[in-house]
């Protein structure tokens, strides 16, 4: 008969769905794509009743967020929600078009963020360990499956987009796409390559975590899709995780003698696969797509892709005198606003993510939900660099390869709301340690030796001796 109390009932039914979500967000793009593509638009909501079903159950488990960091979350979407009503906009529009676009963009903003909260609450580090497997271990196919995208024509099959549309996936020079793997665009395999790096390093500093077969697998897979995606932001992103190395040997040096090895292994894989036409290929297209896009601004490439970093955040505080105090309105800026309000999918008013929440939220509320990204950010940082100097790596690998979503990533585009949240939770998740559980009995020790009790005196012996000693006492012989 089982003995659980109806609250770990419910948090182990919040921690099967989060699974869930998470199988789903790598499974929505080949859905949209491949499976039901007629239904492309609504699978875009795949993982709605997931999140809701989640909050569910963590009400009942009593681990739904009641933080400042939810409240003041919740306090913010509400009154963005509201500011519509100030929106020039608003008399102008239709009313079912506008509630539409304003529920979607409360949805993006707000609803799912507050999950990365829950799955702290139900996760710990030896949890997040499990995650990464199947992270590792799912890298394999996608890598095989993007190689199989970049040799492929632009308008086959496996290379079509979301949706029943003639439209082909963006092009990254020489004839070949940047394959998206089973997502539906580009920057899924950005996002998923960062954080298979993350467990992929943490895997050859531990040694002892995943086995060497699947570490070489991923690895294997990891530099060929990196190769083959033609994209800036896959290597850059893949880059901060290797940073993070560096910070990881400051400050834990005794990690340098388990990471010589590795290095070695690296090397040896780097010259296999170096070798392969397909990375020849993929190499050269990358190359050329980092050199063009230096001289077409006429600069340098790294210095190309500072100043692109630097105006992610500073375009649109730049342009925050000419929006309107409330806001144009929540969710206009996102490419479901676009498709709701003029039937197609576009950026209203700004792609960059700063300046859609600035222009969408205005200088107040805008402005706040941004500062509420940015301290979260730094409040994992915090925590992760906490977790380091206690020994646990995990969190700081985890933490750079999830928290440029979190401060700037687009998360009006499904798949990138999906990773910040899966991501940002992960690392929250694995600066908890495991805590044994008290109620356990633990089992004796081998080889300890137990006190024997005396056997009973004879009615004779007691008169002589005095009256017999109690069975707390040993009796000599187990202690020599």
């Amino acid at each position: 008969m089982s003995t659980e109390t109806p609250e770990e009932k419910a948090k182990h039914r919040v921690r099967q769905l989060i699974w869930l979500y998470l199988w789903l967000l790598l499974v929505e793009g080949a859905l949209r794509k491949w499976v039901l593509p007629r239904f492309s638009n609504p699978l875009l909501l795949i993982r709605d009743p997931v999140m809701l079903g989640i909050y569910f159950y963590a009400i009942k488990a009593q681990v739904f967020p009641r933080n400042v960091w939810a409240v003041s979350l919740w306090i913010i979407g509400v009154l963005s929600a509201v500011a519509i009503l100030g929106s020039p906009l608003f008399p102008y529009l239709p009313l079912k078009a506008m509630v539409e676009v304003t529920a979607y963009g409360f949805r993006s903003n707000f609803l799912h963020l507050p999950l990365i909260f829950v799955m702290a609450s139900v996760f710990d580090e030896e949890d997040v360990k499990k995650f990464g497997w199947w992270i590792l271990f799912v890298m394999i196919p996608i890598g095989l499956l993007m190689a199989a995208q970049f040799k492929a024509s632009p308008d086959s099959f496996i290379n079509r987009t979301a949706g029943l549309g003639e439209a082909e996936q963006l092009t990254a020079g020489g004839g070949k796409i940047r394959p998206p793997g089973p997502f539906s665009f580009i920057s899924g395999p950005v996002f998923y390559m960062s954080v298979a790096a993350a467990f992929l390093i943490y895997g050859a500093l531990t040694r002892t975590v995943y086995k060497n077969w699947l570490l070489i697998g991923a690895a294997t897979a990891l530099v060929i899709g990196i190769a083959v995606s033609g994209s800036k932001s896959s290597v850059a992103s893949v880059l901060l995780v290797v940073a993070a190395v560096a910070v990881i040997l400051i400050v834990r040096p005794r990690a340098v003698n388990r990471f010589g090895w590795t290095l070695v292994i690296v090397v040896i894989g780097a010259i296999v696969i170096s070798r392969l036409p397909i990375f020849k290929e993929g190499l050269q297209i990358l190359s050329d797509r980092f050199t063009s896009a230096a001289e077409a601004a006429e600069t340098t490439v790294i210095r190309g892709t500072v100043d692109r970093v630097i105006s992610g955040f500073t375009e649109g505080l730049g342009h925050i005198d000419k929006v309107p105090f409330f806001g144009y309105g929540l969710g206009i800026g996102t490419n479901v606003g676009g498709r709701i309000l003029i039937g197609r999918p576009a950026f209203l008013l700004a792609e960059n993510e700063w300046s859609r929440v600035l222009a969408e939220s205005g200088a107040i509320f805008g402005l706040a939900f941004l500062i509420w990204r940015t301290l979260l950010t730094f409040h994992l940082g915090r925590l992760s660099f906490i977790a380091l100097k206690r020994g646990n790596l995990l969190p700081i690998l985890l933490f750079s390869s999830g928290f440029v979503m979190l401060l700037n990533g687009q998360l009006g585009q499904p798949t990138t709301l999906g990773f910040a949240v899966i991501l940002n939770g992960l690392c929250l998740a694995a600066t908890r340690p495991r805590v044994p559980d008290s109620s356990a009995t633990a089992p004796p020790i081998a080889d300890q030796s137990v006190a024997k009790p005396l056997p009973r005196r004879s009615v004779f012996a007691s008169r002589i001796h005095g009256p017999e000693i109690g069975a707390e006492h040993n009796n000599g012989s187990a202690d020599r």
